[in-house]
This record gives structure tokens, C-alpha cells and sequence, in this order.
């Protein structure tokens, strides 16, 4: 049993959107440990992410969590999302920050210094690293070791998001790097989702 009570899950959605989803993101949001969901639909039209982005921004408002918006500031400023999430090949920040103006906007950092001091410099909210794990979810073109966590904590005061095949298993050996948030997707998704969630407690 954790004895940090604080969120520190920031739960990125599935792949797809199946029968019963949103049932149990209800379910999963009510044990209290997701501070931000991450709408990540890579095959979806626009149509379908704003429509499905609608229905999921009403579920995170119920649970006080924060919906971010992967890729697309668009999408985030149509939808009323909290804020957007950048890889190094989307939208930069500057672009992003004049559509969403003082909303979250993260930035993926991979396992680079370099990428945080500019994600840093730039006027990130977040930064996100990783991966620390192979990772189901998605393809791992870049491997992170723990101690870039401590580095990234000691560097700034921006919330450091770690991210990579992240799951039950293996989660409480990063914790003890302190960092904000664990990015989760098939560690929750890939099963049973409301058991998968309680191990995290």
C-alpha cells in the first residue's frame, strides 16, 4: 500500500475506443489516482476524437481530472480540453501556446537532456521521459534510465511525467526516483481495468 495518497497516475487512453469504455473509465477514475487523462487517437478521423473527446472531457469533470489532448491544440481548444500534449515531430510550443494560451501544454523529451533544457526554455507546463520499459502500447525508439528522473527533478520545477510500458509490476522502483506522474496505458487498458487499477493503490 502507497503511502503518498497524491494522484500520480496520468492515464493515456487506449488504442480504441470499445464497448463499455467509458463504464469503466468511470470506474477507474473513481479510486482517486489519475490526475490527467490523455486522449490519444492516432486512427481516428477529427469527427470521431472531438465527438468521443466530448463525451470523455464530461467523465474527467465529474472526477476533477484534467483532459489533455495529444498532438492536436485544435482539437484541445475546440473540445475545452485542459490543455495538449506535443511529441518532437508536432506542433511547437510557440505555435501551440498562441491557441491555447495559458493552458498545459507538454512535451515529450524521450531520454534527452538537451530536450528538456529546451522544453524548459520554450514554457513547457510538464515534461515527459521515457521509455523505461518496452512498451506494448507503441513502438520504444528510445530507452531512459532512472537516474535521467533525478537529473530532470534537480534541473526543474515542472512536473516530470515518466512514461514506457509502465505497469503494477514494475511502477514502485520508478517511484523511488520521485517523479510526479507515471504515464499508463496497457498497463491499465491491456486487461482487466478496474483490477489493474486497484493494484496501483
Amino acid at each position: 500500500m502507497r503511502v503518498d495518497k497524491k494522484r500520480f497516475i496520468y492515464l493515456i487512453s487506449p488504442n480504441k475506443i470499445k464497448k463499455g469504455f467509458y463504464s469503466n473509465l468511470k470506474i477507474v477514475l473513481s479510486f482517486n489516482l489519475v490526475c490527467y487523462f490523455q486522449l490519444r487517437l492516432k486512427k481516428y478521423s477529427l469527427t470521431e476524437r472531438k465527438k468521443i473527446g466530448i463525451k470523455i472531457k464530461k467523465i474527467c469533470k465529474k472526477y476533477k481530472v484534467k483532459l489533455i489532448v495529444n498532438d492536436d491544440p485544435d482539437l484541445a481548444k475546440k473540445i475545452g480540453a485542459d490543455g495538449c500534449h506535443l511529441g518532437q515531430n508536432d506542433m511547437n510550443i510557440q505555435r501551440a501556446r498562441k491557441i491555447l494560451g495559458k493552458k498545459i501544454i507538454g512535451i515529450t523529451c524521450h531520454n534527452s537532456k538537451k530536450l528538456i533544457r529546451h522544453a524548459v526554455r520554450d514554457g513547457a507546463n510538464y515534461i515527459a521521459i521515457g521509455a523505461f520499459f518496452k512498451s506494448k502500447t507503441k513502438k520504444v525508439n528510445y530507452i531512459a534510465k532512472s537516474s535521467l528522473i533525478s537529473w530532470a527533478k534537480r534541473f526543474t520545477k515542472l512536473p516530470v511525467v515518466i512514461i514506457g510500458g509502465i505497469t503494477n509490476k514494475n511502477f514502485r522502483k520508478l517511484l523511488l526516483h520521485k517523479p510526479d506522474f507515471l504515464a499508463i496505458s496497457g498497463g491499465i487498458w491491456g486487461g482487466k481495468s478496474t483490477k489493474a487499477i486497484k493494484e496501483f493503490l
